[in-house]
């Protein structure tokens, strides 16, 4: 059990996001966002993520106090959302309750990622990677196990009892299964590295198409274990940074105690596509994505990948909602093939944050030129900052770009 000093520092915290949770604004803001979602906006949505946290500590707001380790995980969570609420709330829910990760095992693929990093700022967890290739033969393809799923029902016992003697009557203590996260080509990249992928995709189509195959089927096994052990987690509040708040969701016959994927939202992505043809992207992606994306309720698709020029081939797949429009797509071009159908999830460049001066002024003209287009277009539209890898140090970066954004969105 928490000594009596951190228990009584994250019952602090706790006891402030508790007073912040039960304000009106945060079902107003939840309802805000099944709007969206529902393709029926009262306004564009904001929301910033991916926060270059190492650079935030003002005023000691962020040091831990805690000696424990898992206490410390705690109040590293309440202590950045507290920060975030005071700063740069934008359309942030702070929700009534604490998620506790169940234990559980997933053996994975069974690949060790092999490369080398090499870091700018020692206190940033954002660094270089240069991977090595590991799938060169067709013995290679053997290197791919299928995920088997476990559960440590002990461990997950151990871990709820901890977060009822801290959290009893401040916030309610939901255990949290698995939140599925399914990229084919994101592991692949670090497995192989971009450039040999890209060029293996080209000379040796054949050879990736058994490999990305082995994957889809290794996920699909992986959900079925899921699904059967009850080890989903139960309909998200967030969903690749963005709300996910739904009546769409869960689905009919849905049992808390044994969530099923069309219950769940999911996101999918290939950001190392981003210069193949639509062609290659639909046989090497669209093709296989689409049988995970099948199983779940809804799917967020995209990140920084520019999707503007592949539309078809993404309205391909099964059950998307949103669809990310990253800072290379032609905004137009995105705007007029999205049109109504789905949320026009804009990703503002976070190069903007980063400069060596803030230029409030392009910020505000940048997303203005989304609103416009956006508006023209009759596109539902959130603003997601992320991937914020520095604010050069100036936090109050990120406070400024939140006040021009929700200005922008007209809350």
């Amino acid at each position: 059990m928490p000594n009596a000093k951190d228990a009584a520092i994250i019952r602090e915290l706790a006891s402030h996001v508790a007073k912040i949770a039960a304000l009106p604004a945060q079902e107003e803001k939840r309802s805000l966002w099944r709007k969206l979602n529902a393709l029926e906006p009262a306004r564009p949505m904001v929301m910033i993520d991916q926060v270059c946290w190492n650079e935030m500590n003002v005023n000691d707001e962020l040091t831990l106090r805690c000696s424990d380790a898992e206490c410390r995980g705690y109040e590293d969570y309440l202590r950045r959302t507290l920060y975030q609420w005071r700063h740069f709330r934008v359309d942030m829910v702070v929700e009534p309750f604490v998620l506790v990760s169940k234990a559980i095992r997933n053996t994975g693929f069974g690949i060790s990622v092999e490369e080398d990093t090499v870091a700018l700022d020692p206190t940033n967890a954002v660094v270089g990677h240069l991977f090595h290739n590991q799938f060169e033969t067709d013995e290679d393809l053997e290197k791919i196990r299928m995920p088997e799923i476990s559960h440590d029902a002990a461990e997950t016992d151990r871990r709820v009892e901890v977060a009822h003697e801290l959290f009893d009557g401040l916030l309610d203590v939901r255990p949290w299964g698995a939140d599925p996260y399914l990229s084919l080509w994101d592991p692949i990249s670090t497995w192989m590295g971009v450039q040999a992928a890209l060029y293996t995709l080209i000379e040796r189509p054949d050879y990736m198409h058994r490999l990305v195959g082995r994957m889809t089927d290794g996920y699909m096994t992986m959900l079925d274990q899921l699904e059967e052990q009850g080890l989903l987690c139960q309909p998200q509040s967030l969903i690749h940074c963005t709300g996910a708040y739904t009546d769409a969701l869960p689905a009919p016959g849905y049992d808390p105690a044994r969530p099923r994927t069309k219950d769940l939202w999911m996101f999918g992505l290939a950001q190392m596509f981003s210069t193949v043809s639509p062609q290659m992207f639909k046989d090497f992606e669209v093709d296989y994505a689409s049988r995970i994306c099948a199983r779940f309720g809804l799917v967020y698709y995209g990140c920084c990948d520019p999707l503007d020029g592949k539309m078809n081939e993404v309205r391909m797949i099964p059950n998307v909602r949103k669809i990310s429009m990253s800072p290379w797509v032609n905004e137009e071009r995105g705007a007029a093939e999205i049109g109504a159908e789905f949320v026009y999830s804009r990703k503002p460049s976070p190069a903007m944050v980063a400069e060596n001066a803030f230029e409030p002024d392009s910020v505000r003209k940048n997303l203005l030129a989304t609103r416009r287009v956006c508006d023209e277009y009759g596109c539902p539209l959130e603003f997601i900052l992320k991937d914020i890898s520095t604010v050069r140090y100036e936090p109050q970066r990120l406070t400024q770009w939140a006040a021009i954004a929700m200005d922008v969105a007209g809350a």
